[in-house]
């Protein structure tokens, strides 16, 4: 399982298709990237369309080199990858068992086959999970509204019996002052 890991950390992202560059493969069959390019070019009819094999522009391939390499490129003349790097997905890493034959390749593109299936698996369940989640939240967000509306209505009856309080305390003062002068008691002189 630890093999399958390792190509796991191989598996990038172009186009929206999970795929494995050439120089990986090549690494993981034990050959040289231009022996393996070399077979595809051979066979390039087995490789036409997206779903098998994507011609990386220049762009595209600076940004994966850059992802998965500790140093940075060199900038003199001749120095870095000169020739079209290729992204092959699952569907491409098949078709290379009919094109790269010795054991070796077999047995390596079972292990991708596998590597390809485990993250397909944990992509789904995460997006189960997430899904989940987010229902969970909805759930507590209409809970916080709910209860939001209710302290809502209470804030409302409680000023409104506030008001009438101090209607009541307003007409209970302006009541004193109008009521006529109280007769003295006592002796007048």
């Amino acid at each position: 399982m630890n093999e399958i890991s390792i190509i796991q950390n191989k598996i990038y992202e172009v186009k929206g298709q999970k795929v494995i560059l050439d120089y990986e493969l090549a690494e993981l069959y034990g050959v040289e990237t231009k022996t393996l390019k070399r077979a595809v070019r051979r066979n390039i009819e087995r490789f036409e369309g997206e779903d098998f094999m994507i011609v990386l522009s220049p762009k595209e391939a600076d940004i994966l080199r850059s992802r998965n390499q500790i140093g940075t490129l060199n900038k003199t003349r001749g120095e870095n990858i000169k020739y079209e790097q290729f992204a092959f997905t699952e569907l491409g890493v098949a078709m290379l068992s009919s094109v790269l034959r010795s054991e070796t390749a077999i047995e390596i593109n079972r292990n991708i086959m596998r590597a390809f299936v485990e993250l397909r698996r944990l992509t789904q369940l995460a997006t189960t999970s997430y899904q989940e989640l987010q229902r969970e939240i909805n759930n507590v967000k209409d809970y916080i509204e709910d209860i939001l509306r209710d302290q809502n209505d209470i804030n409302e009856a409680h000023g409104a019996q506030l008001e009438a309080i101090s209607i009541a305390l307003a007409e209970l003062q302006t009541a004193k002052r109008q009521e006529p002068p109280r007769r003295r008691i006592g002796f007048d002189a």
